[in-house]
């Protein structure tokens, strides 16, 4: 079994439980054969459209119409009777829509109220739904700039696509609503993580492909789930929001999950990517006013980051809905929402943007704010931190960091800048070249790099972990990939025959849990636009495998037919099997992942969305053994993190 396996969990009431998910179910019976027409119908006049020299820009928000219903009939997601129903409305809406097409028309892009909208995923192309509500004073010739306010939905378990479009497509805007309004789908309930959180930003570019949208005006709020994401994505976020808003939700898995037992010291530091705790330093560069119920159990989430944030002196605002279980009350709403709306009034700082800043990471994922970029850090998941202020009658900047290496500054914040007590030139430094100034920590202290030497650190010769190349495993998924199947002689048909099944599980558990279908190619067909563009994800062995084999060599394992050496311990390939992912020897802008797809899987999609954490590190080595299912056992062995130059040991411990 996996690593975190045997230990119990006690998991909070929030949608279904594990061991009571919902049965798979078709349409009724009456309505099957209509939907079944229609769809067809639907499809081919897609089709048609598709192959056409020109085909209409807005076709998208026709082809997720048929992805949704398609979803729903594979997965037999029809819960209820009215998921027929709401099957038939998509495919009518389909159809009304793709006559407008065939005339170069797509009215609903202007029309007032709220419509549904689909785009392609530059993850995995597949097609995902959101929401637009246009206030009744829109009209398409306005050249204002509106604010965006950017909503989460909360868990539904009962969600899909087809329910998605039900709850939004139709809907009038209040009477009030001054803004543009995002609802996003999320890629169903998984708390906005992953390429959940991909999708959001996806999203909001669609929504500003189409609309003049105020960069500095973006409120972001939800509830539960997507309370939960709004912390998260707003603390990891900071710059991107004029305001974040969460309701209830979850910010500490140990607290959320009453746990009192550690984790594994692999899966306990990778909580550090996601646990929205560890970043209230963050709450300093974006007003943030959450809400709980006064009898909600989720209203520990914001009162610990409201403690949290006071003991940095920074503050939060609480609103506390009286007698109030998992809802708003509506005279809190109403605070709530003024909140907000002074704050997408007053917008966030012009250019370069408020050069007070208090910013945490513990991964060079979230590494930006504003006009300061953390590029190297110098031990993987422990507190980067930087506190800056402006003097204003000197015009001095003065930044304090902490395990950071090498940062960026935008060179228009201040004329000059001290970091940790040495003087430099800010606004004239590497001869004023590039937007921005690196600095990197000497054995003499920080200094300026060249604008010679900046360049050559972009290009990242010396192969350093950095912002999108710094692991763990399922981080990438987050941007395009594809899985390369082996089609060669096996070194070892066990071990092989782990690896496909590896794969079948992850298109499987993505299909359903995230969505899209897993893009997969033979080795002997990948491309160089593949290698160019997208991580690569192997399976198989240096036999099976023939990319796999070509850049054995550059990997930091030793792999040979009778044994595998992974941190100088040697397993037998015929029983175990490794996972790593590692920048990419093709193409070091990328990465390469071994045997592997997400590392948590459908058992914690089921059960709560605070499960959904990376589970074995940079690299894991796993004993497989076939069990009765015709699946597999898997015991983890040994799993780490790699250093900040991508090699073991990582020097983490066990955190007390």
């Amino acid at each position: 079994m996996s690593g975190y396996r045997h230990l119990p969990r006690v998991l909070v009431i929030w949608g279904l439980l594990a061991g009571t998910a919902l049965q798979a179910q078709e349409p009724v019976a009456a309505d099957r054969e209509s939907i079944a027409a229609k769809l067809t119908e639907l499809r081919t006049a897609v089709e048609t459209l598709q192959q056409k020299p020109d085909a209409p820009m807005h076709l998208t928000d026709v082809e997720v119409l048929v992805k949704a219903v398609d979803w729903a009939l594979r997965h037999k997601e029809f819960y209820t009777a009215a998921y027929s129903k709401f099957a038939l409305q998509a495919l009518d809406l389909g159809l009304t829509r793709i006559v407008s097409l065939g005339r170069s028309e797509a009215p609903w892009n202007d029309q007032p109220g709220r419509t549904i909208r689909g785009y392609h995923s530059a993850i995995d192309d597949s097609l995902q739904p959101y929401a637009v509500t246009l206030p009744a004073t829109y009209t398409a010739n306005d050249e204002r700039r509106w604010p965006l306010y950017l909503v989460l939905h909360g868990r539904g378990d009962k969600m899909n696509e087809i329910s998605f479009i039900h709850s939004h497509e139709g809907k009038p805007a209040a009477a009030s609503q001054d803004w543009i309004q995002l609802d996003v789908y999320g890629r169903g309930n998984n708390a906005y993580r992953f390429s959940g959180e991909t999708d959001v930003f996806e999203a909001l570019a669609d929504v500003k492909r189409r609309y003049r949208i105020d960069d500095r005006r973006i409120v972001l709020h939800g509830f539960s789930m997507g309370g939960a994401g709004a912390w998260h994505l707003g603390l990891h976020h900071p710059s991107r929001w004029c305001s974040v808003g969460p309701g209830a939700g979850f910010v500490d898995f140990y607290k959320y999950q009453n746990r009192k037992s550690k984790l594994p010291f692999y899966q306990d530091n990778a909580l550090h990517i996601y646990d929205a705790i560890d970043y209230a330093m963050n709450a300093a560069d974006v007003p943030v006013c959450t809400y709980g119920g006064e009898l909600d159990k989720q209203l520990v989430a914001s009162t610990s980051m409201v403690d949290a944030a006071k003991k940095l002196e920074i503050p939060i605002k609480l609103i506390v809905g009286p007698g109030m279980g998992h809802k708003f009350h509506p005279d809190s709403l109403k605070e709530f929402m003024a909140f907000h709306h002074a704050r997408q009034e007053q917008g966030r700082p012009t250019y370069p943007g408020n050069p007070n800043l208090r910013f945490i990471t513990w991964t060079l994922k979230y590494n930006r704010c504003d006009w300061l970029t953390i590029e190297e850090i110098e031990q993987q998941y422990r507190p980067a931190t930087v506190e800056a202020n402006r003097d204003e009658k000197t015009g001095l900047l003065k930044i304090k960091t902490s395990n950071i290496t090498v940062m960026q500054l935008a060179r228009d914040i201040a004329e000059q800048v001290e970091i940790d007590g040495t003087r430099l030139p800010l606004a004239s430094a590497a001869d004023g070249l590039l937007s921005g100034v690196y600095y990197e920590t000497t054995e003499e202290g920080w200094r300026v790099r060249s604008a010679t030497s900046s360049l050559t650190f972009e290009k990242n010769l010396d192969g350093r972990k950095r912002h999108n190349l710094q692991g763990p495993i399922d981080d990438a998924f987050m941007g395009p990939f594809v899985c390369v199947r082996g089609t060669g002689k096996p070194w070892s048909e066990p071990q092989t025959a782990w690896a496909n099944w590896t794969l079948d599980r992850f298109s499987r558990e993505f299909d359903k849990w995230l969505r899209g279908k897993t893009p997969v190619v033979d080795d002997s067909k990948l491309s160089l636009k593949m290698i160019a563009n997208k991580n690569l994800i192997l399976f198989g062995d240096p036999g099976s495998n023939s990319v796999l084999g070509k850049m054995l060599h550059d990997l930091p394992i030793q792999w040979t037919r009778e044994e595998l050496i992974v941190n100088g311990q040697k397993y037998d390939p015929q029983t175990h099997g490794v996972s790593l992912i590692f920048p990419n020897p093709l193409n070091p802008r990328r990465y390469v992942v071994v045997n592997s797809g997400h590392t948590f899987h459908e058992f914690d999609f089921k059960s709560s969305n605070s499960w959904l954490f990376p589970r074995l590190a940079d690299i894991a080595v796993q004993k497989f053994t076939p069990n009765k299912s015709g699946g597999y056992n898997e015991e983890v062995l040994f799993a780490d993190f790699f250093n900040s130059a991508w090699r073991l040991p990582s020097g983490l411990e066990p955190r007390e």
